[in-house]
């Protein structure tokens, strides 16, 4: 059995009272004090999430913006520096190989956020893809030279304004500044207006020798406005009540943006021609079979990954994510079902091992944060 990996910041989980499991092949915290409890300080306060398992690719040269338009479903030509975009690789089937955010560092330069459990098959993908010579593009895997921190919730600007002159106020959502000081590190940082909770807050980018430094710098700065360490028990049901898609649950290989309801990241109509575009433009033309909705358990139970969905006995799909919902105290779930089924109000049963629970399609997301 192979060694889990590590991120530069394991050594600092201990002092905080961190649970550590395999999530993927790392060694993470999933939990600090509680995931409930660390789900409401972040609702309510703030957290700080260790998430420099990520992974980082760089793509660079006179060519970059070509291949980023023929590798992407999104539009990279409506980047200009400093702004960042969500976007998805698709197979030619339509199928998802990642969903990931695009930062545009400046002209040719671009940086590429992927998920953790994909960074490899990511690389090898754009690596196997690429058509142009080296002195048109790189490709570069850059996940261990980074430390990335997630500063998410209410409080998240007022506390790292504490620790920096740039006016964070001038940075909007999606939008990034480098080469920010924080404190007296080293370093400076990438801060970029983005996170994946459903609150307000920010992503730091920092070299990995700063990582531990990093981290305790913004702990003790939003010491006073109840700031705590976050794991990923939290960081999952606070993205799921904000109905943003987890890969391998929401999307994979066997599921489509479009029926994930992504269609707002697939620029079917772009002039590029990117891989998966055919698939995903019938997709868009002509409806899909399935789709993702929200449903809301009436029978006591909860709607785990996996779970089957019927319909007057009929298959109707499965739940794609579940949990009880920490903010609203009901035990919601996401599910991809018959898309004749996909309307708000519609009764529907749940497989929960044994016996067939109610269920009733609800609007999503289920949680929006007030402005």
């Amino acid at each position: 059995m192979s060694e889990l990996k590590r991120t530069p910041l394991f050594s600092a989980y201990e002092k905080y009272g961190a649970k550590t499991i395999d999530f993927g092949g790392w060694d993470l915290p999933v939990q600090f004090t509680g995931i409930k409890h660390e789900h409401e300080a972040t609702r309510t306060k703030a957290g700080l999430f260790d998430v420099s398992h990520m992974g980082e690719i760089t793509v660079k040269g006179p060519k970059s913006l070509d291949f980023l338009q023929k590798m992407v479903t999104n539009d990279v030509g409506k980047l200009t520096p400093n702004r960042a975009q969500y976007t998805l690789m698709c197979y030619e089937d339509g199928g998802t190989v990642d969903d990931f955010l695009i930062y545009m560092l400046d002209e040719d330069d671009y940086l590429l956020v992927v998920n953790a459990a994909n960074t490899d098959k990511d690389y090898q993908w754009l690596v196997s893809h690429n058509t142009f010579s080296d002195s048109e593009i790189t490709i570069e895997n850059v996940s261990n030279e980074i430390v990335q921190l997630a500063l998410q919730g209410p409080y998240a600007e007022e506390i790292l304004q504490t620790v920096t002159e740039t006016d964070l106020s001038d940075i909007r959502f999606f939008r990034f500044q480098q080469a920010v000081q924080l404190g007296q590190l080293n370093d400076t940082a990438l801060v970029s207006r983005t996170g994946y909770t459903g609150e307000d807050g920010f992503e730091i980018y920092i070299s990995a020798k700063s990582g531990i430094a990093l981290w305790e710098l913004i702990l003790q700065a939003g010491k006073n406005k109840g700031l705590e360490p976050i794991g990923l028990g939290a960081r999952d049901t606070l993205r799921f009540e904000a109905n943003l898609p987890l890969y391998g649950q929401e999307i994979s290989k066997e599921i489509s943006p479009i029926e994930a309801g992504l269609s707002f990241a697939v620029k079917v109509n772009k002039q590029a021609d990117f891989i998966g575009k055919q698939a995903l433009r019938y997709q868009v033309e002509n409806g899909v079979e399935r789709k993702l909705v929200g449903i809301e358990m009436v029978d006591k139970g909860i709607p785990r990954t996996g779970y089957e969905i019927y319909h007057n006995d009929d298959y109707a799909g499965f739940v794609t994510s579940g949990t009880q919902s920490p903010t609203l105290q009901k035990n919601i779930g996401l599910a991809l079902i018959r898309t004749e089924l996909a309307n708000e109000g519609v009764e529907l049963t749940v497989q929960v091992r044994k016996r067939k629970l109610l269920a009733k399609v609800v609007k999503t997301p289920f949680y929006k944060r007030e402005k």
